[in-house]
């Protein structure tokens, strides 16, 4: 995936990833509403050695003793030797383990100060406890750890330099940075899904996931109508139409596959059904026929046939009786309207379709047809369910694949081109079918049609 994709997945689940987004935001904003406030006060400490000398070395060597002295002194406060007595003359419910956590102590590197702090549900409890700490501390040092005998005095002194303070603000929550870290995190869950479900959806989206799955161009991206099962015949109902625009412009990338002036013969199917290929085959047989070209319409879906029902013709002979003998194709043929349009319906429907699509009759037909058409367009079964398509195929020109955005998948489009390459057939091209008018998958036919409606 390069940077183009990625940013396609983004806006095709950017309500997802807002809505994570928003949810991430107002959980870290109810969780900061929801949590006791916290306060913390903090009190300074001077660590210096008692020394009766005044030469500088001698000030130096207790320096450096008592800045030794501090960085093993900030262990004790986390101890019951200095926690349990606060415990005890400030009466609090607590055990030394439990107070230790709310309790913090440092000190700079090389440093002989010391800095404690509390922390607190109320402000003045707080600065109470910090206060008691610091004195506790102060006392288990000087009376307790540095003190050898009774009558020897402590060689370490403790000042109080800073005392605690009653604050004034909490330290804890903090609405703004719970919201902003709730918002971060409800982004990255929605980005890290939207990314996931990328990668699971297999569907075609759009153009570039079909030339993913097939070497094959793709000819055309006909807009999806939400009124086109009830009127399927754009290019006659709706001439003006982004959808019927769309089938002219399909005709116009076909034309190029005409070699020479010979007629071009069109097999046009898809994957699985329900991806428009009967539409696409009956518009694009009306916009060819548009232009004076004679055009065939062969019905070659034996088993549910579409075309009749679609162009509003009777069905009930046509191709399977021909190709069984019973009638010749000038017989089963019929015009339709008063252009340039004949049709071939299926026919009478036969036990053994797959046989008679790729019998030697099947193939005198296309080389009847090709002796009097300009174009002949096939309109096959889908590939996957049978092999009739792909008969069909190698008997045309090449297949016209229509691919169902947002249903076709690219494993199964992959296995319908593989299925053709098999046969020895050939895959002119794709058109992408039922896309989108809004969001990431648009093309610019579904801009357009947006617009237009």
């Amino acid at each position: 995936m390069d940077l183009h994709d990625y940013l396609r997945v983004l806006r095709r689940n950017l309500v997802l990833i807002l809505s994570c987004t928003i949810i991430g935001l107002s959980a870290g904003l109810l969780l900061a509403s929801l949590t006791p406030p916290r306060y913390q006060s903090s009190a300074e400490l001077y660590v210096a050695a008692e020394t009766s000398q005044t030469s500088s070395s001698e000030l130096n060597l207790g320096r450096s003793y008592a800045q030794q002295a501090v960085t093993s002194y900030l262990t004790l406060f986390s101890s019951e030797l200095v926690l349990q007595p606060v415990i005890d003359d400030l009466g609090l419910d607590t055990t030394p383990a439990e107070l230790a956590s709310r309790v913090d102590a440092s000190a700079p590197p090389n440093s002989v100060s010391i800095t404690v702090s509390v922390t607190a549900r109320t402000p003045s409890q707080a600065a109470r406890v910090t206060a008691a700490v610091a004195d506790s501390f102060r006392s288990a040092v000087t009376e307790t750890i540095e003190r050898g005998s009774a009558n020897r005095p402590s060689p370490i002194r403790i000042d109080i330099v800073q005392p605690a303070q009653v604050p004034i603000s909490p330290v804890a929550p903090k609405p703004v940075l719970s919201t902003v870290l709730g918002a971060l995190i409800g982004l990255a869950v929605g980005v890290g899904a939207a990314v996931l479900r990328s990668v699971i959806d297999t569907r075609v989206h759009g153009m570039r996931d079909v030339e993913r799955a097939t070497e094959a161009p793709v000819l055309g991206a006909v807009p999806f109508s939400a009124t086109a099962s009830a009127h399927p015949l754009v290019v006659t109902t709706a001439p003006h139409s982004p959808p019927a625009e769309a089938h002219r412009a399909l005709r116009t990338n076909l034309q190029f596959f005409s070699v020479e002036g010979k007629p071009i013969v069109l097999t046009v199917t898809s994957a699985g059904p329900g991806e428009g290929k009967t539409t696409t085959a009956v518009n694009l047989a009306i916009a060819v026929a548009e232009t004076g070209a004679k055009v065939a319409l062969v019905d070659g879906d034996l088993r549910l046939p579409r075309v009749a029902d679609r162009l509003g013709i009777e069905g009930g002979i046509g191709l399977s009786d021909v190709l069984a003998g019973r009638l010749t194709a000038s017989q089963a043929i019929q015009r339709w309207g008063r252009g340039t349009l004949f049709v071939l319906p299926s026919g009478t429907r036969p036990p053994n379709p797959a046989e008679l699509l790729g019998s030697s009759a099947m193939t005198r037909l296309i080389d009847d047809l090709t002796s009097v058409f300009d174009v002949v367009i096939v309109d096959a079964p889908p590939l996957l369910l049978v092999t009739d398509a792909a008969v069909l195929a190698k008997t045309s020109t090449g297949a016209l694949l229509a691919v169902a955005a947002g249903k076709t998948t690219v494993p199964r489009l992959a296995s319908a081109v593989e299925s053709i390459d098999k046969v020895g057939a050939h895959v002119l091209g794709t058109v992408l079918t039922m896309v989108p008018t809004t969001g990431a998958d648009r093309t610019a036919y579904g801009a357009y049609a947006k617009a237009e409606a």
